[in-house]
């Protein structure tokens, strides 16, 4: 009798996957229990000795690690090959050796669509829709907590099942075919498109520094009080539109990817820095 996977089942895998896919990331073996639990309803519901059981999930709690959203795939790949095998069409070695070796593709796949384009994009969106009127402010985090979930398990479970339904042979169309390749590198530039623009829109530096001095109008015969002859922030802007802001996001991408500062040493490093120009701000009269 051939043996097949229930829908309940697949479900039940699906949830255990979605939910907890990063309930126990560890060095290890990274996603590799998760991996193991998801698998877990699939697995008792296609092998029948409690030893066959055993050496299933023990193949499946080997290191693993990909992008989680996107990664999904690679459960509904591992779900079809499972039951192969438990028809006598597949082996435990090749469903170990595809799980490895979709770790890259997957990983490449989810960073550049989903950490480098759809989150930012839909960042700009709410943060955008709370900046535009104060009495509405709460509405762009209220859309931001409803439609990342739903967005999110909504692409992973689709993703799931496509995995699932197309199998390996699916996943190597696609590869073979240059589709990864073009895909990976369009979303890198949309990605790095719409953090740039994030970047203009939402990370605001001045420099706060200026001359006040009173003035004389020989023409009036008058003293001008208050007058700024100097301002430093508004020459820069006008040699460089936003070059401040711009330089910030490139100190911090520096100090995190090239000298490897910790994101809490990062956060403490910006707010001393907003403390010193404030104070310089306050000196010079810029904020008077």
């Amino acid at each position: 009798m051939t043996k097949k996977i229930s829908e309940q089942t697949l479900k039940k895998s699906f949830r255990n996957w979605f939910f907890w896919n990063g309930c126990s990331q560890q060095a290890e073996s990274m996603l590799g229990m998760a991996f193991g639990q998801a698998m877990a309803p699939v697995i008792d519901e296609l092998y029948d000795t409690k030893e066959e059981k055993a050496e299933a999930l023990k193949r499946h709690v080997s290191l693993f690690n990909t992008e989680s959203q996107v990664g999904s795939v690679v459960n509904g790949i591992v779900c079809g090959m499972e039951e192969a095998n438990a028809n006598g069409e597949c082996t435990p070695e090749i469903i170990s050796s595809v799980k490895t070796a979709l770790i890259g593709p997957t990983s490449a796949i989810g960073d550049s669509l989903w950490v480098a384009t759809i989150i930012p994009i839909l960042l700009t969106i709410c943060l955008s829709i709370s900046q535009a009127s104060a009495s509405t402010s709460w509405l762009g985090a209220v859309l931001y907590m409803v439609i990342y979930p739903v967005l999110t398990c909504f692409i992973s479970y689709k993703l799931f099942r496509f995995g699932y339904k197309s199998g390996l042979e699916g996943m190597q169309t696609i590869m073979a075919n240059g589709q990864l390749e073009k895909l990976t590198s369009t979303m890198t530039v949309m990605g790095l498109i719409v953090v740039g623009a994030l970047t203009a829109s939402f990370v605001s530096v001045s420099l706060p520094i200026q001359i006040v001095r009173d003035v004389y109008d020989a023409t009036t015969d008058t003293v001008l009080s208050g007058q700024v002859l100097f301002n430093a922030d508004n020459m820069l802007n006008a040699i460089f539109p936003r070059i401040l802001p711009l330089g910030l996001t490139l100190g911090v991408y520096h100090l995190y990817a090239k000298k490897q500062w910790s994101p809490m040493k990062l956060m403490v490093a910006v707010l001393a820095l907003a403390a010193v120009l404030t104070g310089l701000g306050y000196a010079t009269g810029f904020y008077c």
